[in-house]
């Protein structure tokens, strides 16, 4: 009798995870990623130390910071990465809440696993749960307008504490407001904001309290010539999208010079093209050029000798930027350029900030862009700063756009988990322990408030759920700077609606996601040649004998 031979599908050295395995093993690696970033929530929250290949450092504790720096092998926790991703590019803010609720969302999965329920039991209460705590936070969110400004700077300044601008979270906040509120476009009688349009430079050196914003822009260059004006006072801008230089011919062309009188010839007839290109320049009114392509060294001559400020390779986002500023069009020929096409502004100055130069346009009469210049005290405290204003620009874009806002310290999760409770008692069955494991999941961000402000979770839980009975009860949080419970209304912390909705829709749609796998087939890595050596191996390994 014939023995059977193994069949075998998959090539050699690939893996395979099945059933409870591959479950287990994506839960547990989901949830270690929850587990690094959960140390960092709130205000009382501790930095991370993120050391890159090259030896770079990064002191952080922005949550999607954190997981784009690490170098992050598996693919379930690859997954969570994508959830602080979505975070950062919807609302900006609220990175860490969505992947400490997923985290939650999982270890509570695994708990209903152990006591046999089919996941996609778990997963249709957890939808249906996701689905109810969305509608309830728009019951309990409160309304807020543009000109309620001192409710949109605590918006701002709740996003923001906790990381390295609190210092100077106040200042921050007022210009996260006022630039917010200078780009900000009206439109079926609600509004819309393009963060695109605030544009932010930074510079290491002076302190955070340095940090200015400019109605119009902060351009990181400098003039083209030491000839050209350093300011300029009521600037007519030309913006081009065409090169000051002779253009090449399109294909490869061959000039034959017999006789020095025809490269003289060959020469000025060059000069006298580029100093056309300025003449029209000049005839156009401007006293100011940012270029998006080349400047010619013999246009800058003729541009400083008109007293013409220049400005080359500006970056098109840029372009863009100072076109919404000034009130001016980007040009692509020089031939249509003319007084009308000139953005317009009250001064254009080169500065000289610690040992860089930038270009202000300021003074802009209704400039729908604008530019923030941060400063700060070393290089790493900028980019923090950077990463807190970026955070509260997000945050009070959100709250114009929705008119909506939630108190924070917890407050909004304590009232979740109350009501998605109700909620389970309603729908029965075992759907309903699925929903009731969600309302346990999302009480982890005002747990994790609690232990990592030092104070005992356990109580805390206690005594927020006592004060959730109570009609008021929604606006009840942790109060981490005094270590009780208390009014968040009192203390002024605040959230946009949207931080909440899509952090609870981020979190449950990546655990659902993880949850329904079961098969995990891992290709086997395949190991490419050294380049170190010509024939591919490491020294000593070329294949010769020595």
């Amino acid at each position: 009798m014939a023995t059977a031979k193994p069949i075998l599908i998959l090539p050699e050295g690939a893996t395979r995870l099945a059933g409870k395995d591959a479950k287990r093993m994506n839960i547990s690696a989901a949830r270690i990623i929850a587990e690094a970033v959960r140390t960092t929530l709130g205000p009382r929250g501790m930095d991370k130390m993120l050391v890159d290949s090259l030896g770079d450092v990064t002191i952080t504790n922005d949550g999607v910071t954190i997981l784009k720096e690490m170098d992050i092998e598996h693919p379930a926790a690859k997954m969570m990465v994508e959830v602080a991703k979505t975070m950062d590019e919807e609302v900006k803010d609220g990175t860490t809440t969505a992947v400490v609720i997923a985290g939650a969302l999982l270890h509570q999965a695994e708990k209903l696993l152990d006591q046999g329920i089919h996941p996609m039991i778990i997963v249709s209460g957890y939808r249906a749960a996701s689905d109810r705590a969305r509608e309830i936070l728009e019951e309990i969110a409160d309304e807020v307008t543009i000109e309620d400004t001192e409710k949109l700077q605590k918006i701002a300044i709740t996003s923001m504490t906790g990381k390295k601008s609190e210092g100077a979270r106040e200042k921050l906040a007022n210009l996260a407001v006022e630039a917010v509120r200078k780009v900000v476009d009206k439109f079926d009688g609600g509004y819309r904001v393009d963060l695109d349009y605030i544009g932010i430079e930074k510079k290491a050196g002076g302190s955070v309290a340095d940090s200015e914003i400019v109605s119009g822009l902060v351009l990181d260059k400098e003039r083209v010539h030491p000839g050209m004006p350093e300011r300029i006072k009521n600037a007519k801008i030309a913006l081009l999208d065409t090169p000051l230089e002779v253009k090449k011919t399109e294909t490869d062309a061959e000039i034959r010079v017999t006789r020095p009188e025809q490269l003289r010839a060959f020469l000025d007839e060059e000069e006298r093209m580029l100093k056309g290109m300025v003449e029209k320049v000049v005839s156009s009114g401007a006293n100011v050029v940012f270029c998006q392509k080349g400047i010619d060294d013999i246009a800058q001559h003729y541009l400083a000798k008109a007293g013409i400020l220049a400005a080359r390779r500006v970056k098109k986002s840029d372009m863009e930027k100072l076109a919404r500023a000034t009130g001016g069009k980007v040009v692509t020929n020089l031939d249509d350029l003319s007084s009308s096409e000139l953005g317009k502004a009250g001064m254009v100055e080169e500065r000289k900030i610690g040992d860089k130069k930038f270009i202000f346009v300021q003074e802009c009469e209704n400039p729908k862009a604008v530019g923030v210049l941060v400063r700060g005290g070393s290089e790493h405290v900028t980019d923090e700063i950077e990463r807190g204003l970026n955070d509260a620009l997000g945050v009070v874009a959100a709250a114009i756009e929705d008119n909506k806002y939630l108190c924070g310290g917890g407050a909004p999760e304590m009232a979740l988990a109350k009501r998605i409770r109700d909620y389970a008692d309603t729908v029965g069955g075992r759907e309903a322990l699925a929903i009731k494991a969600f309302a346990d999941a999302v009480e982890v961000i005002p747990k994790t408030l609690a232990e990592n402000a030092g104070m005992d979770s356990v109580d805390v839980l206690v005594e927020l759920r006592a004060k959730h009975e109570k009609p008021d009860g929604k606006y009840y949080g942790i109060n981490v700077f005094e270590g009780k419970i208390d009014d968040m209304r009192k203390i002024g912390v605040y959230e946009p609606l949207r931080v909440k909705t899509q952090a609870v829709k981020s979190a449950t749609e990546a655990a659902i996601m993880i949850l329904r796998i079961d098969d995990v087939i891992a290709a086997a890595k395949k190991s490419f040649p050294s380049p170190k050596t010509p024939g591919g191996g490491e020294e000593g390994e070329t294949g010769e004998s020595e």
